[in-house]
């Protein structure tokens, strides 16, 4: 498969009053054509930093990319020139925000926001830029598109404005697409319809999407591939049925378990105990040895090397040496 971005050994870092937060830690992965990536982990792992630094989105200071590479068409994003990048963002690498009401600005109509856009991109008309406007707001199901134009954000429900903010990532037909955790903010109900949509979308378009996300249930229903983060570093990854099959990180496994199943008679929660490492000073070992009920002395002491299980499977775990004691605990 052809790769679309790859990012490499990234590191990024926070310099705040009470010192420097290791935000990113050596995160490596690919992004290909045509696939829905998700990256998981619980809130400040680092998902939405490295999803912000691939289009370097950072606020510096307090933040910088202190080492590594993202590569994107042989060009490495992280030393671009602003002027560069702003012709990238939006054209080629679109991004997808938390929060759709926070994204788009309250004092302008939809149609202006979506028709400046490609303007700003795309050497067309404002007539044609209209046009196109009206066929991506079909596409992502807006009704009556031509008259919605005309309307501002709070006229539109959180469903509507979310697709909207889609339409506006897509209408210059970028090759990735960011989505950074896109359907937090919505019920159940829209949330289906959000990723119904975005399946539609990478059908039709081909767009490869990275969705970054702390819902596993998301994840089960679109990914193809999924990267497991814990405090700034990629502990695990590997295919949708691999991770949700066969996990081999404890703790992969323990936000499998931490997940509702209402397939199971009596199933209780069962939450990881403990807190995440502190980040101004991450230990030298496996992060997760502090809340790890299978950790050896050695976790403590030194970070474990990667273990390839499988073409797209592998896994950062001393579990995985051969002189290490099984684990004897299964996802249910």
């Amino acid at each position: 498969m052809e790769k679309v971005l790859e990012i490499s050994d990234l590191h990024v870092s926070f310099k705040t009053y009470g010192g420097e937060v290791k935000a990113v830690r050596g995160v490596t992965f690919d992004l290909y054509k045509g696939e829905i990536l998700a990256i998981v982990g619980e809130s400040g792992c680092g998902k939405s930093v490295t999803a912000q630094s691939i289009m370097r989105l950072i606020p510096s200071p307090p933040g910088r990319i202190t080492s590594g590479s993202v590569l994107f068409k042989g060009m490495d994003l992280t030393r671009l020139k602003e002027p560069k990048l702003r012709k990238i963002r939006g054209a080629d690498i679109s991004m997808i925000f938390q929060d759709p009401m926070t994204a788009l600005n309250p004092t302008l109509t939809i149609g202006e926001q979506i028709i400046e856009g490609i303007m700003q991109h795309k050497p067309v008309t404002r007539q044609q830029a209209k046009k196109t406007a009206l066929d991506m707001l079909d596409l992502v199901g807006i009704p009556n598109p031509l008259e919605r134009l005309k309307h501002f954000p709070h006229q539109f429900s959180g469903g509507m404005r979310q697709r909207i903010v889609i339409a506006m990532a897509l209408v210059c037909q970028p090759e990735v697409l960011i989505a950074d955790e896109p359907t937090t903010a919505l019920d159940v109900t829209i949330q289906a319809q959000i990723l119904d949509l975005f399946k539609e979308i990478q059908k039709k378009t081909g767009v490869s999407i990275i969705l970054i996300t702390h819902d596993l249930g998301v994840v089960a229903q679109v990914a193809n591939r999924v990267v497991v983060m814990y405090a700034g570093k990629i502990v695990e990854a590997g295919s949708r049925r691999e991770i949700f099959y066969r996990p081999q990180h404890p703790y992969t496994k323990g936000l499998l378990n931490s997940v509702p199943r209402l397939d199971l008679e009596e199933s209780e929660l069962v939450p990881i105990a403990g807190s995440p490492p502190d980040l101004f000073s991450p230990p030298a070992g496996c992060p997760f040895v502090a809340r790890c009920a299978y950790a050896m002395e050695v976790c403590d002491r030194a970070y474990p090397d990667k273990t390839h299980l499988s073409k797209e499977h592998h896994v950062d775990c001393w579990l995985q040496d051969e002189r290490a004691i099984k684990m004897r605990v299964h996802v249910r």
